[in-house]
């Protein structure tokens, strides 16, 4: 099976590895990038253009786009390549709203009678004062449409949060939901929904749970701490509604529907929905699966998931850590030399060759250093091995910090609560 994957990024990395390691699979990637390059035939294309991808999938002679970022999803990526006849990975640029506009997105709950937080979408400065002042402290505030991650800020602050409001064209005010955050991967082809392991990523980039949001600075699998009901439950009041309210549409939706969730006392609530593989969740939830992925990926893209075998996982836990450029998430600095970042476990994200052939920074998250382990504790032992081993000048390392029982990210009104939650980050 000949296998394109669109993307440059640590998520399409991590795709890359488990899409060559499945038997029987050629891969090209286009763009990718310097780790995806040592498992894949690199081409050139502008992933955010639908016609040109699709022109480089018939060129290639692909059986199977898969399409790693949302960008290109929104764009309508995978309706051009739906349109040449290729099975593609993906959900249509229409159904893809769903991580498009978080106005959508809640429309969609609604209408599913999906738990999640209250929320205001609004243009006016009048609106959103009235729904900061209605929902309370911290205050929510998104960008409505795409921000890589970064769109979104959670403050105690009335005037930043006013500020955050006023920089996006559309926003939307939510109700914060407290407690620990969880995201859920569902493999769907519009109609069966295949759950992969829930994990927990690290947004904040300071100690504590502090400072700006970025893309994410780290993350680990699975959640020992979880209530064993959590996949069946979340599939049972959130996947299948929303799967049947985008058929129900008009808009069926295939591809890998991420959930992302706070477990408030009330029980699981939908903080967002996005319309592609998290990243850095990715790096560990993909790490642990056992079936080969490229037939998990071929099976949604050809309406088969019915009829594919329960997925196989290793045992064990998995933890990623993030390497970011120096001034990350504010700025970032390209040209950067990386030594040390070499064999298994150092995933890419944003880097480059240069000229002479070195391996240089060439974004804000530059690796995702990955390991796995026969528990948490061993998982973030081995992958902090690996980071000893990488000499990046003035970079930024995540500290991912495990309690006996796991990593934990509270999110809490409780200040003192977050402090004592067994789980951290630091830079």
């Amino acid at each position: 099976m000949r296998i394109l994957l669109i993307g440059s990024g640590g998520r399409e990395h991590a795709l890359a590895l488990g899409l060559a390691a499945s038997p029987g699979v050629t891969l090209i990637a286009a763009p990718g990038n310097p780790g995806i390059a040592e498992v894949a035939e690199l081409r050139p294309v502008e992933a955010n253009n639908p016609d040109a991808v699709a022109a480089l999938a018939v060129e290639v002679g692909a059986d199977l786009v898969v399409v790693g970022p949302e960008a290109p999803l929104v764009a309508g990526v995978a309706d051009a390549v739906r349109a040449k006849g290729i099975a593609c990975f993906g959900p249509t640029a229409a159904a893809a709203a769903l991580e498009g506009s978080k106005t959508f997105a809640k429309e969609v709950m609604a209408a599913a009678g999906v738990p999640t937080g209250g929320a205001v979408s609004t243009t006016d400065p009048g609106e959103v004062a009235a729904a900061l002042d209605r929902f309370g402290a911290p205050y929510v505030v998104k960008d409505d449409g795409l921000a890589a991650g970064k769109g979104v800020l959670v403050t105690d602050d009335r005037d930043a949060a006013l500020a955050h409001a006023a920089a996006c064209e559309r926003v939307v005010i939510e109700e914060y939901l407290a407690g620990p955050e969880v995201s859920l991967f569902v493999v769907t082809d519009g109609e069966t929904a295949v759950p992969l392991l829930p994990a927990q990523d690290f947004k904040r980039v300071g100690e504590g749970d502090t400072g700006l949001n970025t893309g994410g600075m780290g993350a680990y699998a699975p959640l020992p701490w979880a209530p064993p009901s959590l996949v069946d439950d979340v599939l049972a009041r959130v996947v299948h509604p929303t799967l049947a309210e985008m058929r129900r549409r008009g808009t069926p939706f295939a591809g890998l529907l991420y959930v992302g969730l706070a477990l408030t006392r009330g029980g699981p609530k939908v903080i967002e929905f996005n319309a592609r593989f998290g990243d850095p969740e990715s790096q560990v939830v993909l790490a642990l699966l056992e079936t080969p992925l490229a037939e998990v990926l071929r099976a949604a893209a050809t309406g088969s998931l019915a009829a594919s075998p329960p997925l196989r996982w290793h045992s064990g836990a998995a933890v990623t850590v993030v390497i970011a450029s120096a001034g990350y998430p504010s700025s970032s600095r390209s040209g950067d030399v990386i030594s040390g970042a070499s064999g298994a476990g150092f995933i890419h994200a944003g880097t480059a060759r240069a000229a002479g052939g070195e391996l240089v920074t060439a974004g804000g998250r530059v690796l995702s250093v990955t390991a796995t382990g026969a528990d948490l504790s061993a998982a973030r032992d081995a992958a902090y091995a690996l980071v000893g081993l990488v000499d990046h000048r003035e970079s930024r390392l995540t500290m991912i910090h495990l309690s006996r029982s796991g990593c934990r990210r509270e999110r809490d009104r409780d200040a003192a609560r977050k402090r004592d939650s067994p789980g951290s980050i630091g830079s």
